[in-house]
């Protein structure tokens, strides 16, 4: 015979507890999945953005031949780091910074660059 299941206080976990509990982790991994996440914002948006106010440090499309400048990383070069996710891009964006102008983005066009960052990871080369 099967031992009952125990909650973590050492009391016998009913199955609406179980049930509950599974339900509220599903839950959070859904709300918390990156390909969610990263799916907020307009990349086309945020590749107008960029082009209009990045471009002169950065190299803003991969296709692009030409660098803007050896100083700052390319949009790729960022995409294709482990850390780049779109809260993370979020947080760098709304952070003052030495080295690089402080433009006052709104929300959405934070989440449109970001989207527009994390859309280039996705791309096929070329």
């Amino acid at each position: 015979m099967q031992k009952p299941q125990r909650s973590p206080s050492g009391h016998p976990a009913s199955r609406s507890h179980r049930c509950a509990t599974a339900f509220l982790a599903l839950t959070a991994l859904a709300v918390l999945s990156p390909r969610q996440a990263q799916a907020y914002g307009d990349p086309a948006a945020g590749h107008e953005l960029a082009t209009t106010w990045c471009s002169g440090c950065h190299q803003v499309d991969p296709r692009a031949q030409v660098l803007a400048t050896d100083a700052a990383p390319s949009f790729q070069a960022i995409a294709a780091l482990p850390s780049t996710t779109l809260l993370s891009i979020q947080a760098f964006l709304r952070t003052t910074h030495d080295v690089m102008p402080n433009f006052r983005l709104t929300e959405p066009q934070i989440d449109n660059v970001g989207a527009y960052i994390l859309e280039i990871r996705t791309r096929p080369p070329g």
